[in-house]
């Protein structure tokens, strides 16, 4: 088979007659040499097509091609044919038979329909360039498992004059890719396939139809260890031209293998290794690293540069394959000379009909995909809403609304309420003068609104709370995670103050307590009642119910305040003349009413201490709950909601790197 020259590739021409065995065919199929037909992908499915609608089986095709260029048609027919040139068996099936992937299953499969549930979970919460790389990894998986399993890309790669062309002749058999001191030599991608059935591979790489070849006839395209294989040889990774290092990236991200030829004198180049190597170093169990030209070294400077070779490939991250552990494949030879040439094709036999280079590299890109994550992924610690979080933001919210606060007013408007039913009615009566007449009494005070200054210290507290709560359950998480976390609790506490007024004005109203009265509540809005427990938040405090016993207690009052009238009058009675001189009697009377109304009270006060606690400490308790209810409904629920959707993202994660590249 003759060379593709810089001139054929220019004017498009298809070279000469013996390219007429094509490139890659429908997989299942003889050899061209068997088949007698030539098949070059997708245009020459289409011409063969042709030619057996219209019945012309017997005449080839004109070299002059469908699209204007002659490299469509590369030739007319081949002597090696078991037919007339161009012809195709009647019995031949000009539709590719080609063995995609089975059903999902495994390892991989696993692992990209945990990454695919990972992506989507993240989409409305990582921005698209952080989810670029696992897109195009499950992309291109899904599009490599469409294709061939039997066949294996692999691809030979390396940098000016590390001869690399010689070597992707020596592995064919044939001078295909040319090879000499003008440089660039290889401008465009060459694939030279062994088997038909990797048209699919190749357009995919998008190789045009005349840049394909299959091996020339002889030992080398009838080797057993290279059915399957599809070699490709790589334009010069550190070429002066642009395009040519943008279709060595472009075809390294799709190929199964690569084999790397580096040379005594490039081969600890730092644009191949920061380049390529180091970030392909997960990809090891699919790369050949080969020191070509060893035919250049003295004595033992081979083994020398090989063992520097090695040692910048460890330093690289790069796993190798020693001792028949899993990794890269490190040899020398000599391309020119056929020196180790035979031990890489072994290798790369073996290689290829384990039919694993497809899956190990899927493998490896969700691998390096999943590395790229982790920054986005891993938490450090334990993040989350613990009890001793949420107990101290319900803490801060019960400070802001003033839950302690409320209960004590509670305890003192029941111990002023039962000091007015069980007070004397003198101490009664001068208590009702002063909640009419003085400007400073304790029910005026009750009514007074919340100053400026105590809303705006209340609405600080709730907005001190929320931010600590949020640091608290974002802490140690990634950044976007952490920070969807700050703005569900920010945006939840926007209306948080104004909530707990409205919650507390609802609860007061239906609870049956005493009017509302008017003026602005603690964060600035309409006053309310606490629920339930007759504190008004900036309002005047209800009226507790009365115990049981309270009407025995004003029995007695009343009594003893009888007895003082009536031990009063009595004395009167005397004074004036209308009754008879007695002042014992009635003095010890009216001293015992004057005496057992201040008992009856203190008597009273102190029954009430232990109810007006327990009254006090329930109304703290119930606004302190409504309080909570309120935040947790506004900001620990988002919250949770946030974290819980980290959680299952992190499942996810884990499922994605549960299973390694090592050993599939």
């Amino acid at each position: 088979m003759t060379a593709v020259t810089d001139e054929d590739q220019g004017n498009g021409t298809a070279g000469t007659g013996e390219r007429k065995e094509g490139t890659v065919g429908t997989e299942g199929q003889a050899p061209a040499k068997e088949a007698g037909r030539w098949d070059d992908g997708l245009i020459a499915r289409r011409a063969a097509a042709v030619d057996a609608r219209s019945g012309d089986s017997g005449t080839g095709q004109s070299g002059t091609g469908e699209a204007g260029t002659g490299d469509s048609r590369a030739g007319e027919g081949s002597a090696d044919s078991a037919g007339p040139a161009g012809s195709v068996p009647e019995d031949d099936d000009v539709r590719p038979q080609v063995e995609a992937y089975g059903p999902s299953g495994g390892p991989l499969s696993t692992r990209l329909d945990a990454l695919r549930e990972l992506v989507g979970l993240s989409r409305a919460r990582l921005d698209r360039d952080t989810l670029a790389e696992a897109g195009r990894v499950l992309d291109e998986a899904a599009t490599r498992q469409r294709l061939s399993s039997r066949h294996t890309v692999v691809a030979i790669a390396g940098a000016t004059g590390s001869g690399k062309s010689t070597l992707f002749n020596a592995l064919s058999g044939a001078q295909i890719s040319d090879t000499g001191l003008r440089r660039p030599t290889t401008s465009q991608p060459i694939a030279c396939s062994w088997t038909d059935g990797a048209a699919g591979l190749l357009d995919r790489l998008a190789i045009p139809g005349r840049l394909r070849r299959r091996p020339h006839p002889g030992p080398a395209a009838f080797d057993e260890a290279f059915q399957g294989l599809v070699l490709v040889d790589l334009p010069d990774h550190d070429s002066a031209a642009t395009a040519h290092r943008d279709q060595v990236d472009r075809v390294l991200a799709l190929v199964d293998a690569v084999i790397w030829v580096v040379d005594p004198e490039k081969y600890a180049d730092a644009a191949l290794h920061e380049r390529y190597l180091r970030p392909l170093a997960g990809h090891a169990e699919v790369t050949f690293v080969v020191l070509n030209q060893i035919d250049r070294l003295p004595g033992e400077a081979a083994d020398l540069v090989l063992d520097d070779l090695r040692r910048l490939l460890d330093e690289d991250g790069m796993a190798l394959g020693e001792h028949g552990e899993p990794g890269a494949t490190v040899m020398s030879l000599s391309a020119l000379t056929g020196d180790g040439v035979p031990e890489l094709r072994e290798m790369v036999g073996r290689f290829v009909q384990n039919r694993t280079a497809a899956t190990r590299r899927l493998s490896a890109d969700v691998d390096a995909a999943a590395a790229r994550l982790r920054p986005v992924y891993v938490a450090e610690g334990r993040p989350g809403l613990g009890e001793r979080a949420r107990e101290e933001f319900t803490d801060r919210l019960a400070e802001a609304v003033g839950a302690a606060a409320a209960g004590q007013a509670a305890e003192r408007e029941w111990r002023r309420n039962a000091g007015r039913a069980c007070g004397t009615p003198w101490l009664r009566l001068w208590r009702w003068y002063e909640s009419r007449g003085l400007p400073g009494s304790l029910d005026r005070m009750g009514q007074a609104l919340a100053p400026p200054e105590e809303e705006s210290t209340a609405r600080q507290r709730v907005e001190q709370a929320v931010r600590i709560v949020a640091d608290d359950a974002s802490a140690g998480l990634p950044a976007p995670w952490a920070q969807a976390v700050r703005e569900a609790a920010f945006n939840g506490a926007k209306g948080l103050p104004e909530a707990l007024d409205e919650l507390a004005a609802k609860a007061a109203a239906g609870g049956g307590s005493s009017k509302r009265s008017g003026g602005s509540g603690r964060f600035g809005t309409a006053a309310g009642r606490g629920p339930a427990t007759g504190v008004a938040l900036g309002g005047r405090p209800a009226k507790p119910p009365r115990p049981k016993w309270w009407p025995a207690a004003v029995l007695a009052q009343v009594s003893m305040t009888l007895l003082q009238v009536f031990g009063g009058l009595w004395l009167l009675g005397q004074i004036v003349g209308v009754l008879e001189p007695g002042l014992v009697i009635p003095a010890l009377i009216m001293l015992a009413g004057v005496v057992g109304g201040p008992l009856v009270e203190w008597s009273c006060a102190a029954a009430i201490r232990g109810p007006a606690r327990r009254y006090g400490q329930d109304a703290e308790r119930r606004l302190r709950e409504a309080a909570a209810g309120c935040g947790r409904a506004r900001v620990l629920d988002p919250v949770s909601a946030e974290l819980v959707r980290y959680r299952e993202v992190r499942e996810r994660y884990v499922a994605v790197t549960e299973f390694p590249t090592t050993g599939q």
